[in-house]
This record gives C-alpha cells, sequence and structure tokens, in this order.
C-alpha cells in the first residue's frame, strides 16, 4: 500500500520553471519528476554511505589558546570578546 503526504517546499524560481517545462516535454507530472529526483539523490547518498561532515572551520589552526577553559563559559565568551568592546 502507497501512501502519499503533503508536503510544502520552497523552491528556486529558475528550478521550478525549469522542471514544470520538463515534466510537460516528457509528459509526466512535476510530483513525478521530484520523486524520481529526490530517490535519484537518496540512493546515491545510501549507496556511497554518505554522512554530513561539519568542514573544519578552525581559524589559521592554532586551536584553543592557553588561558581558555573549555569547561567555564565565562573563560570562553571573555576571550571571545577580549578587545572588541564586549
Amino acid at each position: 500500500m502507497v501512501t502519499h503526504m503533503k508536503t510544502t517546499i520552497d523552491i528556486a524560481d529558475s528550478v521550478l520553471e525549469s522542471a514544470k517545462a520538463t515534466a510537460s516535454r516528457e509528459g509526466t507530472t512535476l510530483r513525478a519528476l521530484v520523486e524520481e529526483g529526490l530517490r535519484t539523490v537518496l540512493g546515491k547518498r545510501r549507496a556511497k554511505g554518505t554522512r554530513f561532515q561539519l568542514r573544519d572551520a578552525s581559524f589559521k589552526g592554532r586551536g584553543v589558546q592557553p588561558g581558555v577553559d573549555l569547561g567555564n563559559w565565562e573563560s570562553v565568551a571573555r576571550a571571545t570578546y577580549e578587545g572588541r568592546g564586549g
């Protein structure tokens, strides 16, 4: 038994126009095209075992500076705003 759920998504106008044109040209529905696209992407990610990985956003790779105790929020906040008028 197949069930369906209605949902709302925001899609860029240019992407939506292209998708509608493709669906019309191929004699299918926008819904079918979107479902096919999602299945394709999800299948590829499942096959790769792809997981979200946060990029390394450290600054100049210097890590935690001396005198900053990560277990003490006041120490972290003081170091964060030091010299910035905070």
